[in-house]
């Protein structure tokens, strides 16, 4: 893969009061346009200082795909992207110290669109998930009352990823959110998004995978961020491999599919801030690729997050594109 521009920071989102932020989740919402949840932003470039909210929302251009997303808008009134939730950083909530709110992804469903946060005290600690529902494209969003706790699944129902299928389910794959754990897949009906109790694991019991079980664990390893989506004939589930310190893509012919030997392509590869070179795809401190929105089999879009932990900056969104081999015919 290789770069085809930043996506945020200095002289790409000031207008929007966005200096440093990440992730960028994305999904097409009713009206046709892109919809990018945003994690912790901060008005500045970097990590800290004044305008922090989480998560935010931004609109873009899904004509723009090819040559780098162009922003077109975002949630408040003016400009300024507005926080999308209503709660205080730092605060206390339902008893418990609350950061931040992180989301982990959008999925649109007829003329609404949900959006699955972990309510988080600091990085890797959840104290619970939750969904929120937007009506209007992305423009304001109110909780649904559909939660989970934090331990839901012994831990790994926090990080999740959902698309929806040809047969009305909507799969979704998870993991914790300490980039030390394996994959989960569960399914729910479309229509029951919002039903915890609608939820199906995907478990081997009495030496069968089926339905119905609760969930046994469908990829071992140490994964981190997660995007899951039918591209073309397939499933394309891309995923930070934070074991292994790289981006890697499953092509899957239904989520079901063994994950262990299904084909995977390394997208990206972590390296040292010393050995960057995004034209051929190796990237200090990555995470975070989600598949765009629009993207093909040869032309594959992600976006990709980077933080540089030791000196706050880089602290942006990406965009990488490249084609995945052809598999023999």
């Amino acid at each position: 893969m290789h770069k085809v521009g930043n996506l945020t920071g200095p002289g790409l989102t000031d207008r929007f009061g966005i200096g440093g932020t990440d992730l960028g989740v994305l999904t097409t919402a009713p009206d046709g346009r892109l919809v990018a949840v945003l994690g912790d932003t901060f008005e500045r470039p970097g990590v800290g200082g004044p305008g922090w909210r989480s998560p935010v929302v931004l609109f873009a251009d899904p004509a723009s795909v090819r040559t780098g997303l162009t922003w077109t808008g975002s949630t408040g009134p003016r400009d300024y992207a507005e926080q999308a939730l209503p709660y205080q950083h730092d605060s206390i909530i339902h008893g418990v110290r609350v950061s931040t709110v992180i989301p982990t992804d959008v999925i649109t469903i007829g003329g609404t669109v949900y959006l699955h946060v972990m309510v988080c005290e600091g990085i890797g600690n959840v104290h619970w998930t939750e969904v929120h529902r937007s009506t209007d494209n992305g423009a304001t969003w109110t909780h649904t009352g559909t939660t989970w706790p934090g331990d839901h699944h012994d831990g790994l129902f926090q990080m999740l990823t959902w698309a929806r299928g040809a047969d009305g389910y909507v799969y979704a794959f998870s993991t914790g959110f300490q980039r030390d754990r394996g994959l989960i897949l569960q399914r729910v009906p479309a229509d029951r998004i919002t039903e915890p109790e609608a939820w199906q694991g995907w478990g081997f019991r009495d030496g069968a995978w089926a339905w119905g079980n609760p969930p046994t664990v469908a990829l071992t390893g140490a994964h981190g961020e997660l995007c899951l989506r039918p591209v073309e004939d397939r499933w394309l589930l891309s995923f930070f491999d934070a074991g292994n310190y790289r981006i890697d893509v499953l092509e899957l012919d239904h989520p079901t599919s063994n994950l262990h030997e299904a084909r995977r392509t390394t997208l990206l590869r972590g390296t040292s801030w010393e050995d960057e070179n995004h034209a051929t795809g190796h990237v200090a401190q990555l995470y975070a690729p989600y598949l765009v929105p629009g993207s093909t089999l040869d032309e594959l879009h992600l976006v990709v997050s980077q933080w540089n932990t030791e000196r706050n900056w880089p602290y942006r969104v990406m965009q990488f594109a490249g084609g995945l081999p052809r598999r023999d015919a």
